[in-house]
């Protein structure tokens, strides 16, 4: 019964809302398409975040993944992990190579200072924020299709109605008879934007329930490896200036 209803509803719109159909039904498209891969993407993400998680935990070497190789690929955590070894090994060593001198170059490296631990911190924050742009994406879709396809369905809805009327008042015939073909014709697009702003609305309020979870934990990671490095690499004390020959 539902189904023949709008069907009948269709058929009886009119060009206009047709074509406001046919642009929710696209925006429908879009929109489940990114809520799948974005769930599937951050899905995986907290999987690799968790593996690597654990691993980095198991060791309190701070550098031990990096100097291993090892590549979590898809966890928004190790990219932050790598900016920040990747930016200390080239304030103590000077390049940035992984090769089988590694750990007795970073023995024997002297201690970075303050200015240079605060490059590294520089280093990870550049990461978080590309964390964040890389979780965010293609979340306007969602919510364009949230806020912007019950006002199209409403557009159609009302422009439905003024042509219904319209035709009404020029064929001089105001029977239900005569008013319902254009009215359930006009009533269709409301309900289209609804159907696709909907499902959006619950996907939209997950997603970004979801990233603002990942993005805290990777502030406090990024905390807590800082913290990590200034205990073992970073000399705060001051070192006393050479004193002349002359």
């Amino acid at each position: 019964m539902i189904a023949s209803g709008l069907v009948y509803a269709f058929l009886e719109s009119t060009i206009e809302g047709k074509l406001i159909l046919g642009t929710l039904f696209l925006a429908s498209i879009f929109s489940w398409s990114v809520m799948v891969t974005k769930f599937r993407y951050l899905s995986f993400c907290k999987r690799q975040n968790e593996r690597f998680q654990e691993i980095f935990h198991q060791d309190r070497q701070p550098l031990r993944i990096y100097e291993a190789n090892v590549n979590f690929e898809g966890s928004n955590i190790f990219e932050i992990y790598d900016a920040g070894a990747t930016e200390l090994c080239f304030q103590m060593l000077g390049s940035v190579e992984v090769d089988d001198t590694f750990a007795a170059r970073l023995q024997g490296a002297d201690k970075i200072s303050p200015a240079q631990m605060r490059a590294v911190q520089a280093a990870m924050e550049r990461a978080v924020g590309e964390s964040a742009l890389k979780l965010e994406s293609q979340m306007i879709v969602l919510s364009t299709a949230v806020s912007g396809a019950p006002f199209l369905g409403l557009l159609g809805t009302v422009w439905g109605v003024m042509d219904a009327f319209a035709g009404i008042a020029i064929a001089g015939n105001a029977n239900l008879a005569a008013m319902a073909p254009g009215i359930s014709g006009s009533l269709i697009t409301t309900i289209v934007g609804l159907l696709v702003a909907i499902p959006a609305m619950f996907g939209y309020n997950f997603l970004v329930t979801t990233v603002r979870s990942m993005l805290v934990q990777a502030d406090n990671f990024a905390a807590e490896f800082s913290s990590e490095i200034e205990h073992r690499y970073v000399e705060f004390g001051t070192r006393e200036p050479r004193r002349s020959l002359l």
